[in-house]
């Protein structure tokens, strides 16, 4: 591979971008990723919508729209491994995704098949 780390996280971001509009029909503000030894971290920030962070005022508001985001996401997994797939050439082995509604940040991680970061 002759891309560099820099230039493969910004395609990750830029894919991942993508695919938020196209899948659940609206961006986030912000997309980070960071490929770290067979793992790669992306932060997303910016998802909730106004109405969500009034939802979230109270504990079932908020363990509601928690739930709703990440069946979301999840619900698009096998297309978000082969974005990865077709990106890095490395496998997902896993997927592990929370959402902060304090901050309406997603923090994502893709566990993957071998050592990304010492093949760029």
């Amino acid at each position: 591979m002759d891309k560099t780390k820099g230039t493969v996280e910004a395609e990750i971001s830029k894919a991942l971008t993508h695919w938020e509009k196209s899948y659940l029909g609206r961006g986030s503000v912000s997309v980070k990723s960071d490929i770290l030894r067979d793992m790669i971290i992306v932060n997303l920030q910016g998802i909730l919508t106004a109405a969500e962070y009034t939802v979230c005022q109270d504990k079932d508001g908020l363990l509601s729209v928690k739930e709703h985001r990440n069946s979301l996401v999840e619900s698009g997994l096998d297309e978000l491994k082969e974005i990865i797939l077709t990106i890095t050439g490395e496998e997902v082995l896993s997927f592990h995704t929370d959402l902060s509604t304090q901050t309406g940040e997603r923090v994502i991680i893709f566990k993957l098949a071998s050592d990304l970061q010492s093949k760029l």
